[in-house]
């Protein structure tokens, strides 16, 4: 290995807090990583990384190096694509995370055309309804929906999403049509929790210019966009999610409206990336694409 590829190997063992975990996300062997960690170690004279038999840490010097070896293999990708024309084909390796039904119904159905611009372009593609941690986990940006928090990263905010209440006509035939906020008392809400042992959140309406929250009763928690729906379709309760992914729910009346006076608030929309002076090419070229499928 070079002198760049080594401090790239070093950089995920720090990232990850793994020599394994790099190794698999390198695509590289397990020995080939450690063995590129201490000759750089050796090189530098100086210890980089606690080992111990459960986790991988950095020293103090390990810190102090990360942070400067981070800034250079930014600054070296990025010098690989400052001549490069507007025209030019798109290179290297893209990875991103969205919503997992903004990826099946907006995203995916676009990017035959998209790589097919850039045959030497490879995405990877994360749909995991998480908020990955973007330096630890490698990636170039991600798409999230709600508020993003002051989490250190730049936010372009590309829009919001419109929210909708659904329930499938089984369930709504067992247990009436919702009219009222009031009729709630007597339906299920199917849950949802990002992290389950959290409290669920309630029925989410606006009153006199308020956003407000009723409690609900729901024997189901999910922690997906897909489980979401699914549990709906089945009769398990009422949702509230994006209007734009619902589009063969809606069509095929597997789900239908319900309280259209009662939604929820919607959703701000926004791609977050790490804090770069410049972004990379097809980092740039990637993100407007985005902005453009999801409008």
């Amino acid at each position: 290995m070079d002198r760049l590829e080594t401090m790239a190997v070093f950089a995920r063992v720090a990232e990850l807090e793994s020599f394994t975990g790099a190794a698999k996300s390198l695509g590289l062997p397990k020995a080939s990583v450690s063995l590129a960690v201490s000759k750089l170690e050796e090189r530098l004279g100086a210890r980089l990384l606690q080992r111990t038999t459960r986790r991988v840490s950095l020293t103090h010097d390990g810190r102090v190096f990360y942070e400067r070896c981070r800034d250079l293999l930014t600054d070296a990708d990025e010098l690989e694509t400052l001549f490069q024309k507007s025209g030019e084909t798109l290179k290297g390796r893209l990875r991103v995370d969205m919503p997992s039904r903004m990826a099946r119904f907006r995203v995916i159905p676009a990017l035959p055309r998209f790589l097919a611009e850039h045959p030497e372009l490879e995405l990877e593609l994360g749909s995991t309804d998480r908020a990955v941690d973007l330096v630890r986990e490698g990636y170039d940006c991600v798409v999230r929906v709600g508020a993003t928090g002051d989490s250190g990263l730049i936010a372009r905010r590309i829009g919001e999403m419109k929210l909708i209440n659904v329930a499938s006509p089984a369930y709504l035939k067992q247990h009436g049509v919702p009219r009222r906020l009031e009729d709630l008392a007597r339906h299920a809400q199917v849950q949802w929790a990002n992290t389950f042992g959290q409290k669920p959140m309630g029925w989410e309406y606006e009153e006199a210019g308020e956003w407000k929250e009723l409690p609900m009763k729901g024997r189901v928690t999910v922690n997906n966009a897909e489980a979401y729906v699914a549990a709906a379709v089945a009769g398990l309760g009422l949702i509230q999610t994006p209007a734009h992914t619902l589009d063969p729910e809606l069509k095929s009346k597997a789900l239908v409206p319900v309280l259209a006076r009662y939604c929820a608030a919607p959703m701000p929309v926004s791609i977050l990336y790490p804090h770069r002076r410049q972004l990379s090419r097809r980092v740039r070229v990637f993100i407007d694409w985005l902005v453009e499928q999801l409008g």
